[in-house]
């Protein structure tokens, strides 16, 4: 963008003639839409996240492992990351703000790929779950810095964790149909960790790494009257225990960031 309006609110992202950006009064965000009719069929029905709502979303939704704790000021080195999603009264896309404990915005994930057809089958149908789809994990700068996509499924998911060049980093295979769902990560054919949910309904999850160890949690956190009456949109808060080299880190934040809207295509059956 090389304008920078006063009012918060959507302008057309200059870098792609096809999407508005979100200027939230001080900066842009990692928050796009598309400029053609889907835009008012979803009906959009909230704006930028507060860092005073978000703060007190965190002191919610942690065990102060990660609170008061500074930290490099990424999506990689952050203890706490605080993931809200756009609330909209008719979804077609996933769209995620992530945010330090502080309410400072570290970047985004977007779901991309949604062609016309596919957005119509999702508006229509129940088929959806069953078809392949594409995350794409953004930093402050807007720029992708893994993509997660979870390959068409039948019983089981499966999600392919790459590099923005799309060089394989991993793979996040989902162990169990029944009971609490349990997810393990594969670098190179070998298990690294997992994620593991808490309960039948998979609303908050353990991540370990190969040893059993807890390395970080993710906790569902209540976004509000009308985000929960009216929308799917879930917020949630990400703890993680200690720094973590690659590739468990990238395997850590991708499925931290995305399992639980990828998931959440297979509760519509």
């Amino acid at each position: 963008m090389t304008s920078s309006p006063q009012p918060a609110g959507w302008y057309p992202d200059q870098q792609n003639p096809r999407m508005y950006r979100w200027w939230d009064g001080q900066a842009w965000t990692a928050d796009t839409r598309p400029s053609h009719d889907a835009e008012m069929i979803e009906l959009d029905i909230e704006g930028g996240h507060a860092p005073d709502k978000i703060r007190a979303q965190v002191a919610k939704g942690t065990q102060n492992r990660g609170g008061g704790v500074t930290g490099g000021g990424t999506l990689f080195s952050e203890p706490v990351l605080v993931v809200n999603q756009r609330a909209k009264l008719i979804e077609m896309s996933n769209e995620f703000g992530v945010f330090d404990q502080n309410g400072n915005r570290l970047g985004g994930v977007v779901q991309v790929g949604q062609s016309t057809f596919k957005k119509a089958i999702r508006l229509l149908t129940n088929y959806d779950q069953y078809l392949t789809h594409r995350f794409e994990i953004r930093d402050a700068n807007h720029s992708t810095v893994l993509k997660v996509t979870r390959p068409a499924k039948v019983f089981k998911s499966r999600f392919l964790v790459t590099k923005a060049d799309d060089s394989p980093i991993g793979e996040i295979v989902q162990e169990n149909v029944f009971g609490k769902i349990r997810l393990g990560f594969l670098v190179n054919g070998q298990k690294v960790g997992g994620i593991f949910a808490e309960n039948w309904r998979a609303w908050n999850f353990v991540i370990k790494d190969h040893a059993d160890v807890e390395i970080a949690r993710i906790t569902k956190t209540w976004g509000g009257f009308v985000k929960a009456a009216f929308t799917t949109a879930d917020n949630y808060v990400v703890e993680i225990h200690r720094p973590l080299r690659d590739p468990l880190a990238s395997m850590v934040v991708a499925s931290a960031l995305t399992i639980d809207t990828a998931l959440k295509q297979d509760d519509k059956g």
